[in-house]
């Protein structure tokens, strides 16, 4: 069945909530979108939110490739080589993988759709559900505490903290929160490269009292090196995000003894479901977890995401609150979020529904 129809176009989907992290303040989301048409007229839609201080792609790139290979990539292609269009892309639109992203997800929705089923059955289910964090940037200490209990409050039972300034004040702050959410609240703690060495452990020994779950890239990108400096039983609660962006860094960071006992996979960062799995499937023999985290980003990324994690054995975290704040979006469904588990519903593909019907 022959993809015969490609459109893309951009939006800004606005946020209800700006929010800071260690190295910026986010105040905007544009997200690109990709919508294709089969010649029985199943259609498929994808989503890409460019990150340019993680992957150096902005939306002007991100429209530009596929203004330049959008069509090249996918016209007259028979939908059911989605595979091999996804591994083109990987050379083709190489430093664009928002873009990249926004292809492989129509893609995928649009060969399981056309096949009538949930893509997590096309993929091969291996979970049901999982909780879900929900992240709340860097703030005063009373602004945290509000924020939390708001969604606490709203059925959330774990909270993802952006620290990375003050690692003083960022250990103050989460032994603060856990007197505030109790001991039944799971508190994950994300540093975007903000510590050093140093800093890592005194975080570490400052908050053991408080059973952070894990901490998300203490250290720089660069700096890698230095988790070695640091003991197994840290390293193993640390996740790498910013240095994991291909299959070929989950295979660097493969490497024993383990720099990080977690990756965290994002689909804007490898291109989609596709180098995703590669990277999951490199986690799996390497015995380490998988969390499956986001951009702020359209429910359809989101629930390609969650599609791809409930079909890994290796997933053990989720992170997929990036829709959630935002003031407005193309689609509704794809995911159904009950009590802070995130699960997907039986309808075909992502199973995501326009909300206005889309002209090609």
């Amino acid at each position: 069945m022959k993809i015969v129809s490609a459109k893309f176009w951009s939006e800004d989907l606005e946020l209800t909530r700006p929010y800071s992290i260690a190295y910026e303040t986010i105040e905007a989301v544009e997200n690109i979108f990709v919508y294709l048409v089969l010649e029985n007229g199943t259609w498929g839609i994808g989503s890409g939110s460019p990150a340019e201080f993680i992957t150096g792609e902005n939306i002007a790139m991100s429209r530009g490739v596929l203004q330049n290979h959008l069509e090249a990539l996918v016209i007259n292609k028979d939908i059911a080589s989605f595979k091999d269009i996804c591994q083109s892309m990987s050379r083709t639109l190489e430093s664009t993988p928002a873009a990249r992203a926004a292809i492989d997800i129509a893609l995928h929705d649009a060969w399981s759709r056309f096949n009538e089923k949930p893509l997590v059955e096309i993929l091969g289910r291996s979970h049901q559900s999982f909780l879900t964090s929900i992240t709340i940037g860097i703030k005063s200490i009373q602004e945290t505490l509000s924020e939390a209990i708001e969604y606490v409050d709203r059925g959330f039972r774990i909270l993802k903290v952006k620290t990375g300034e003050s690692v003083t004040e960022d250990i103050e702050l989460i032994r603060k929160l856990r007197e505030a959410v109790g001991k039944n609240i799971l508190i994950r703690v994300d540093a975007n490269q903000g510590y050093t060495s140093e800093n890592l452990v005194q975080f570490a020994k400052g908050t053991a009292a408080e059973n952070v779950e894990f901490i998300e890239q203490p250290l720089p990108i660069d700096k890698d090196g230095d988790m070695m400096q640091v003991s197994e039983k840290i390293r193993v609660q640390c996740a790498a995000d910013e240095s994991l962006h291909h299959p070929a860094d989950g295979e660097h960071l493969a490497a024993e003894p383990h720099k990080f006992g977690i990756y965290n996979i994002k689909l804007m960062k490898s291109g989609g479901i596709y180098p995703a799995l590669e990277i999951a499937n490199t986690a799996q023999l390497s015995g380490i977890d998988l969390m499956w985290g986001c951009m702020d980003e359209s429910r359809i990324s989101i629930s390609a995401a969650l599609h791809a994690a409930l079909a890994c054995p290796a997933t053990t975290y989720l992170d997929l609150d990036g829709s959630l704040d935002l003031a407005r979006d193309l689609v509704t469904g794809g995911f159904v979020l009950t009590d802070g588990y995130l699960s997907v519903s039986d309808a075909h593909g992502l199973g995501v529904k326009l909300i206005e019907k889309v002209t090609v």
